[in-house]
């Protein structure tokens, strides 16, 4: 999976087409990818004892193939690249500008 925790997103398609956000969790298994206040969803909870019933708007998963990464340098959807630096390491860069994403 070529996004990781912390990038900067952009729905491609569905509900949320042209939302953007961070990516707070990653889940390998099921390709899906919680985003920050997008595909949000409301769930009620019912009272209790405890206290009243309540509605709560939560960001839900949305699959990987309708996300891509916000290129650094130009701000628009990019794909996602890798290469090899000279000293080894493993990088990855953004196609449309190829600027390194951290």
């Amino acid at each position: 999976m070529k996004i990781k925790e912390g990038d900067q997103v952009v729905v491609i398609t569905g509900k949320s087409k042209g939302k953007t956000g961070e990516v707070l969790k990653i889940n390998k298994k099921t390709n899906k990818i919680l985003v920050k206040d997008v595909n949000m969803h409301t769930k009620h909870i019912k009272k209790s004892a405890n206290g009243p019933g309540q509605k709560i708007q939560r960001e839900t998963p949305i699959d990987v193939s309708n996300l891509m990464v916000i290129c650094p340098k130009t701000n628009k959807p990019s794909r996602v690249g890798y290469r090899i630096l000279k000293d080894g390491k493993k990088e990855r860069f953004a196609k449309k500008s190829g600027e390194a994403l951290s």
